[in-house]
Parts: C-alpha cells; sequence; structure tokens
C-alpha cells in the first residue's frame, strides 16, 4: 500500500518547537511580500531551492525573533499581510488560511502572530525526508510538509494500520512534528485519506472502501480538480466524488485528462513513487503598494531579474521560456511571454524582461500592485536547441556573468547592481 504523510500546521507547530511556550495556545503565521528588496535595505536574502509548496518562496528574508509582529507593520504602524497557516487554537475562533492579520486579530485579539522562520522549516523538512527514509524503502518529497512512501513488498496490508500508527508516534517523539498518515493503494486516494484523518490522525482505505469513502465528498478536495473543472463538473450537476464516479460516460467524453482523472477518483490507476524530482521552473514576485511611475517599475523589473539571475545561475541551468506578469489595481492582469534559445547571461537577460514589461504593460493610466518574473522549459528537459547566431558574443557575456556571480555568492547579491536600480 502507498501512505501519504502531512504534517499538521506545519509552520506553526514549528514554531511550537522553537518556542515550547506557544503550545496551546492560539497561533499563526504570517505572511506578506518582502518589499524590502526594492530598497537598500535589503541584506539578509536567503535563496533556498530544496522545497516548494504554497508559501514556500524561492527568495525570502531571514527570520529575526524580534520581528515577529513588527515585520506586518508600515512606517505608520498599520499591520499588513496575510496568514499562512494557524494552529488548530486559532481555527476554533474561525481563523483561516489566507484571512488577512487584520481580520484574525479582529475574531482572535490574543492571537499570537509569527514571523515565517524558513530556514526552520526546511531544517525540519529535511529531519523528517530522512527519518521516513530510514523507515520506508520508497519515500517521496511531494512538498515542504507532505511525503508519500511505497510499502508494498515491505509491510503487509494487514499490518499497515500498527505500521502507520507507531510512524505516527515515532515522529512526533523523535522530530516533534505532529504528522497525519493517508493509506491507500494509489497515491491519489491515499492523499484524500490525509484530508480526512487530521489532525493528528491515521486513516486506512482498502480498495472495496474506496466507493463508499469518496461518495459525500466535494469534488473540490480531490487533488487535480481545479476551478475550472469543479466548474465544469458543477454545470453537468456533479458536485459529489460518488456523483463523478457514476457519470463515467459524461465524464470520460471530455478527453484524456478527464478520463484519466476518473480513473484516480475511483482508485483504478496509480503513479509511481518519485524518489527524485527536477525542478522545471524558476520565478519571483513581489507585491505592493499601488505605483504609477513606469520608471520606477522598471527599476523594480531591475531588482527582480538580477535575483532569479542569481537563481538561475546557482540552478546552474539554462532557461528557454521566459514570463512576465504583471497585476494592476483594478484587478486587470496582463503578461507576456518569450522564448529565447541561447546562453544564459544577466544582460540579455534584464534587457529581455525590461521590454517584455514595455509591451506586456497596456493599462499604462493604471497603477500596479505586483509584477513577476519566471523562466522555465531548461535546455535539460526540453529538445530546444541553443541558437549559434551570435555565439561568441555570448559567451563573453557568459563569461562575464559568471564573475558577477562569484562576487555576489561571497559579498551577498545586493554587492553589484544594475544602473537603472538607482
Amino acid at each position: 500500500m502507498k501512505i501519504h504523510i502531512d504534517i499538521d500546521c506545519f509552520f506553526a507547530s514549528a514554531a511550537r518547537i522553537d518556542d515550547p511556550t506557544l503550545v496551546g495556545k492560539p497561533i499563526a503565521i504570517g505572511g506578506r511580500s518582502d518589499t524590502k528588496i526594492f530598497t537598500n535595505n535589503s541584506k539578509h536574502q536567503v535563496v533556498d531551492f530544496q522545497n516548494t509548496g504554497s508559501f514556500v518562496p524561492t527568495f525570502y528574508k531571514a527570520y529575526e525573533k524580534s520581528d515577529d509582529i513588527n515585520a506586518f507593520k508600515d512606517e505608520d504602524g498599520r499591520i499588513r499581510g496575510i496568514l499562512t497557516t494557524s494552529s488548530y487554537e486559532a481555527r476554533e475562533y474561525g481563523i483561516k488560511t489566507a484571512m488577512s492579520i487584520n481580520e484574525a486579530l479582529a475574531l482572535c485579539p490574543h492571537l499570537i502572530i509569527k514571523s515565517p522562520n524558513m530556514s526552520l522549516y526546511q531544517e525540519l523538512s529535511n529531519k523528517l525526508y530522512e527519518y521516513l527514509c530510514e523507515k520506508i524503502p520508497l519515500v517521496e518529497q511531494a512538498s515542504i510538509d507532505e511525503f508519500y512512501g511505497d510499502l508494498s513488498g515491505w509491510v503487509k496490508d494487514e499490518d499497515v494500520e500498527d505500521f502507520i500508527y507507531k510512524l505516527r508516534d515515532d515522529i512526533l517523539k523523535i522530530i516533534k512534528l505532529p504528522v497525519s498518515i493517508g493509506s491507500a493503494n494509489s497515491k491519489y486516494i491515499a492523499k484524500l485519506a490525509t484530508t480526512f484523518a487530521k489532525p493528528y490522525g491515521c486513516k486506512i482505505i482498502y480498495d472495496n472502501q474506496i466507493n463508499d469513502f469518496i461518495e459525500p465528498i466535494a469534488i473540490k478536495s480531490f487533488a487535480g480538480i481545479g476551478k475550472s473543472m469543479t466548474q465544469k463538473l458543477e454545470s453537468v450537476h456533479i458536485h459529489t466524488l460518488g456523483e463523478l464516479r457514476r457519470r463515467r460516460g459524461i465524464v470520460e467524453s471530455w478527453g484524456p485528462y478527464a478520463i484519466e482523472l476518473y480513473k484516480r477518483v475511483c482508485g483504478f490507476t496509480d503513479a509511481p513513487i518519485k524518489t527524485t524530482r527536477k525542478r522545471k521552473s524558476i520565478g519571483i514576485s513581489r507585491t505592493f503598494d499601488a505605483i504609477f511611475s513606469r520608471n520606477e517599475l522598471r527599476r523594480r523589473i531591475h531588482i527582480l531579474t538580477r535575483h532569479l539571475s542569481y537563481a538561475i545561475l546557482k540552478l546552474d541551468v539554462i532557461p528557454t521560456v521566459f514570463h512576465l506578469s504583471i497585476d494592476y489595481e483594478m484587478n486587470q492582469k496582463t503578461h507576456k511571454n518569450v522564448t529565447l534559445c541561447e546562453l544564459f547571461n544577466e544582460k540579455t537577460f534584464d534587457n529581455l524582461c525590461i521590454n517584455m514589461f514595455n509591451e506586456a504593460d497596456i493599462h499604462k493610466r493604471d497603477q500596479v500592485i505586483r509584477l513577476g518574473i519566471s523562466c522555465s522549459s531548461f535546455t535539460r528537459d526540453s529538445k530546444k536547441e541553443l541558437s549559434l547566431i551570435g555565439f561568441d558574443e555570448q559567451q563573453k557575456l557568459k563569461k562575464l556573468t559568471n564573475t558577477t556571480q562569484l562576487l555576489r555568492e561571497k559579498y551577498g547579491i545586493d554587492s553589484l547592481k544594475w544602473g537603472g536600480e538607482f
């Protein structure tokens, strides 16, 4: 059987390991876009590629204990930001993920707000992964707080229940993290079972129990059924997984993706445990107070490209697809995609991003509240070949970029900046 392990309220649980006095109290972890990246006070930036998942950025500010609540205050003292997670004690007051900090404090005035401590999260996640590898032959890390394990040929089906309960208790005892574990013959059903095992529980779904188990579950609870698929299913009066199972004909008529989705929901198909994962993309984005000045926005593009270039070079990849997105104040959004197959260098990348911004910025009378840049389709994973046109010049710029990278690795990302940043 397969098992799915999910850390309960991970960021909040980690905060309690760091500070045991928080146990039993309503706590929440706040999140706010790091706009200090655009100022001269942007030191202590950390770049981490280890894990991904909701609210897990590649670039983040190093944690400072004294900065917990002050980290969410503007210069005028206003508290800004959203919650990335909260403890079960806090949830009893109606506090939810992605709720604004101000809303949460209104519901629970004695709520303790902590700043995210990404270094601690990565450390604990790695500890749990290493521990699971000692106990289970095949382990897949799906995100910073989610893991899959394959017990086939290792633990008999009749012994799975005892195994996962002991595993849960041992993880709490040794690593101090509360986890919930779901088990089934497919990863998809095991993950769904974990949802109904929380908090700090275990749930096993055998093949002959799948139909009864999924019958009342809302379709949006199943991983892989997103907003658009939910709307499509609801348009034909399918609201639960049980209803989806009984409407096989209409679901499968929607094409290959829907056919595969149907098999996953019913437990007919599974996916192998992936012991290694390759990063397929890398990006950086920031949300900020509304800005109209296009010169200031271009200055921020320079800063974002400098940081993203640093990450690309650390990954040692050559991206060939580049994406820039803009969010405006009145809920308008635009984007621009460019494909460029040549050696990566920071100067070309910076010029490319500025040009993408100029072309994507079609609402020039509107203020901008968010900028995002991402790169994907690395040459190691694609069939694209690099262009030989201007290759000698590309090599020169690449050499300069590599020298710049060495200086930044030694003295910090901010040690060398573009003239357009000032």
